[in-house]
């Protein structure tokens, strides 16, 4: 059952996403050759501790760590680890957090030194691929019609379109209805009414869509090896249409990029 949130509620939902926002702009400025996720998971448990904000990911279904750090040929759901980062790498960081009652939960696939231009390609196509189908969750539209706009942009691209994992709604719990596949038919699936809030992911593959999983019981990785990208933003329908809860902007501050990809999505008191 899709639970339909108040105004008041998505203020509050609004308030976990930018923690989370937050944190993931903190860690992009310790993202590096060098670096161990392990590291950065605990940068980010305390970033978020110290924002009186509960670590999402931490426990939840009994994953053990804050972040979900997903490098290369990983897709998502990487648990942290002691191996240091590597000029040339990309990784996801999926991050969560719980604040008064409701989550927040977004991700960022980060470029590490020196990227192959290859893979710089796919991380501008998936990025561009998530706003698109935010574009689409709107009052009357439905389920598919995110998805196809999310897999008509990938596909052109060559690019693989993971089928078994998917974006969600959120709320009180992590995962919530309706599930979000980045890939559909216009037209298809539930209809977007005023108050819903959805987490939205594209997880798209350089080359196959097809994965597999590691024996740790949650690691995702490409069959084919070929890198990963990912990209998560929270959105409500206020008005009619889609408003950002999370933001990309931390990052971009500390990484020094000038972007105006959000503005149509701002809140409008913003």
């Amino acid at each position: 059952m899709i639970k339909i949130k108040t105004l008041e509620e998505i203020e509050l939902m609004r308030e976990s996403a930018l923690i989370v926002s937050k944190t993931l702009g903190m860690l992009a400025k310790e993202v590096k050759p060098g670096v161990t996720t392990l590291y950065l998971d605990k940068l980010a448990e305390e970033f978020i501790r110290d924002h009186q904000a509960i670590p999402g990911f931490l426990g939840l279904y009994d994953f053990p760590n804050t972040l979900c750090m997903s490098p290369n040929a990983q897709v998502v759901h990487g648990i942290p680890n002691d191996k240091p980062l590597k000029d040339g790498d990309i990784i996801s960081i999926d991050c969560g957090a719980l604040k008064n009652g409701f989550y927040g939960d977004h991700a960022y696939t980060f470029e590490v030194g020196n990227v192959h231009e290859e893979t710089k390609k796919l991380l501008k196509v998936t990025k561009e691929s998530l706003y698109k189908g935010i574009r689409e969750f709107k009052v009357g539209n439905r389920v598919g019609d995110v998805g196809f706009a999310i897999q008509n942009h990938c596909e052109k691209h060559g690019y693989g379109i993971v089928r078994e994992l998917v974006g969600h709604g959120l709320g009180r719990e992590m995962h919530e209805d309706p599930e979000m596949p980045n890939y559909g038919r216009r037209g298809r699936g539930k209809k977007f009414t005023e108050g819903m809030v959805v987490a939205i992911e594209p997880m798209v593959n350089l080359g196959t869509h097809r994965i597999n999983q590691l024996n740790d019981g949650w690691t995702i990785l490409t069959k084919d090896g070929k890198p990963s990208a990912h990209f998560e933003h929270d959105v409500a329908i206020v008005n009619g249409k889609p408003e950002l809860l999370s933001t990309f902007k931390y990052i971009y501050e500390a990484l020094g990029i000038e972007s105006d990809e959000e503005d149509e999505f701002k809140h409008s008191t913003l």
